[in-house]
């Protein structure tokens, strides 16, 4: 099959086109080439995009897919008149009918992040960002009691990628710490952890997997080597089950998997969208 080209255009950043764009073309078995074109803010850009988007088309003998987000009427109207690939529109799609239901229209703002710097939850996302990042792999013991979540688990059983997307997408502070060799022998989380235990949430792993990660980090290691990743993975399970601690297995899950069941069960009462 050949390779399909598909544009996410948007007067914004773009980031909401390529999102819904790409949970769309998740439904189809094939391969896409993906060229953003964010900011398009005039009708200039809006010409430049349409001839980009004509060329591709001429070139490859097949109408490329377009996802806008384009809010700019002057600028979707270049779009849609000159445009050769098959236009999504989703703002048209999904705004305009909800603005015949609703009575009312829409704030038709560019992009989420307009006016950012007047957001507070802009602000409060930045700030669960810094935290995640001084609480990663256990750093620091400080302020744990302002963390919305704590994570545990052996080394690279995928905390550190679940604090940040939880911090970034959701704007939580998601701390995390790993379990080693001295809690296990103490068979105990570790103390600093202890008064927090409701925020605790824990990531485990097939060790198979595990050592697979590990060796691609510490070649021929002990760290890395199968009998012992079985005994932290072991050990490290033994202990949640032990003191309560809800966990799952990351093996098959993506982060976005991941950090959907972690909200679900911690249900964070300020929880950002």
């Amino acid at each position: 099959m050949s390779i399909r080209t598909v544009f996410f255009i948007s007067d914004g950043t773009g980031i909401t086109a390529e999102t819904f764009g790409n949970a769309i073309l998740a439904q189809f078995e094939m391969k896409t080439r993906h060229i953003r074109l964010p900011f398009l803010d005039t009708a200039d850009k809006a010409h430049q995009a349409v001839r980009q988007i004509n060329h591709t088309a001429e070139v490859e003998g097949s109408k490329p897919i377009v996802f806008s987000t384009l809010v700019n009427m002057e600028v979707l109207q270049v779009i849609r008149e000159g445009c050769k690939g098959m236009l999504l529109d989703m703002f048209g799609t999904f705004v305009n009918p909800l603005e015949e239901e609703l009575g009312i229209k829409s704030h038709h703002r560019v992009g989420r992040f307009s006016d950012i710097s007047k957001s507070q939850q802009y602000h409060d996302r930045i700030e669960a960002i810094n935290y995640s990042l001084a609480h990663d792999d256990g750093q620091s013991n400080r302020n744990l009691d302002t963390a919305d979540v704590i994570l545990v688990g052996v080394s690279r059983s995928g905390k550190t990628p679940t604090s940040l997307y939880l911090a970034m997408q959701h704007g939580l502070k998601a701390a995390n710490y790993p379990l080693i060799p001295e809690d296990f022998e103490r068979k105990q989380l570790p103390p600093a952890l202890l008064p927090h235990c409701k925020k605790i949430f824990g990531l485990s792993i097939l060790p198979s997997r595990l050592s697979e990660i590990r060796t691609e980090r510490r070649p021929n290691s002990l760290y890395a080597s199968l009998d012992n990743c079985r005994m932290e993975v072991a050990e490290a399970e033994t202990m949640m089950r032990r003191s309560g601690i809800r966990w799952l297995s990351t093996t098959t899950k993506s982060i976005e998997e991941i950090a959907t069941t972690i909200l679900q069960e911690i249900k964070p009462e300020r929880l950002i969208y």
